[in-house]
């Protein structure tokens, strides 16, 4: 999964992920455990495994014990000069982090993990819209990795436009790797099927 991730990232962007573990929620620095409200354990551990992950990442870079709260918008709130996100699903765990300098002209990342299987029928009917265009995307995971390109896209644009989106205000191209938001925003995006649907969304100057 590693190497899959690292191949969708453009120059500059760092990604990691990391099986969801029991104690994960150990890792989540003081404010950040503050800043989740108190919730299933399993989803506070979802958190800390993402945040561990993000954690070494920037270390890697020079940034070392950098809190990631929760911001009001449920995002994580990153340090000035890092762009960044985070996503994980029922067992595993996925970040996205660069700094402004490196990566130049991206404003923004968005990132989410599924697992690889078919979306159920009820979700894809509010997912899957007559403006998207899957391709030559495997048919069965089609609404699978719509579903979550339109996450990703979310994460990437909503610091950008500060617009809540649904899944209906979202076209995706997966042949083009490109995405479109109801505000215009252009979304750039690279998918992965295996071991898991993952998709990278950044947003380019």
């Amino acid at each position: 999964m590693a190497q899959a991730l690292a191949a969708l990232a453009p120059y500059g962007v760092r990604t990691g992920c990391r099986l969801i573990r029991e104690g994960d929620e150990t890792h989540l620095l003081p404010e950040e455990a503050r800043s989740i409200p108190a919730r299933q354990p399993a989803m506070r551990r979802a958190s800390g495994a993402a945040r561990w992950i993000a954690h070494r990442l920037l270390a890697d870079i020079g940034f070392d014990d950098v809190a990631l709260p929760r911001a009001p918008s449920g995002a994580p709130a990153w340090p000035d000069g890092i762009i960044g996100s985070l996503a994980h699903d029922d067992d595993m765990a996925v970040a996205a982090v660069a700094t402004v300098a490196t990566v130049g002209r991206i404003l923004s990342l968005g990132i989410d993990v599924e697992p690889a299987l078919p979306l159920p029928d009820d979700i894809f009917g509010i997912v899957v819209t007559a403006a998207d265009r899957t391709g030559a995307a495997d048919p069965r995971l089609a609404g699978r990795i719509l579903f979550a390109a339109k996450e990703a896209v979310y994460k990437a644009a909503y610091p950008l436009d500060r617009e809540v989106l649904g899944y209906e205000d979202i076209a995706v191209d997966l042949d083009a790797g490109r995405a479109t938001t109801k505000t215009g925003r252009g979304v750039s995006l690279a998918y992965c099927v295996a071991p898991r649907v993952a998709v990278l969304a950044f947003v380019r100057e």
